[in-house]
């Protein structure tokens, strides 16, 4: 079963931008791995001088809110130029 949230989380990213732990509903959850990985890009057709930049980030990862608890499948998205996250979906 898939749930669509939108709701804000606090990622906690590795030097390379990958996230290694997010906190959601007051629960820290551990990435276990990285299943996928894009970017969406601004419209980069109308600004021909100026290199596209990121405008959202999408990490699809498995995680787990503790050792013994089984991991779950979760999309986080960051808006780049905000810096801020959400967490978009969880599949059970």
């Amino acid at each position: 079963m898939v749930r669509v949230y939108g709701e804000p989380v606090e990622v906690q990213a590795r030097a390379d931008g990958r996230p290694a732990r997010f906190v959601w509903r007051g629960r820290l959850y551990a990435v276990r791995s990285i299943a996928g990985h894009w970017v969406v890009n601004r419209e980069w057709w109308r600004e021909r001088d100026v290199p596209a930049q990121p405008e959202l980030e999408f990490w699809r990862v498995e995680a787990s809110a503790g050792q013994g608890t089984s991991a779950g499948s979760y999309e986080l998205r960051r808006d780049v130029a905000a810096g801020a996250w959400t967490l978009s979906r969880v599949a059970d």
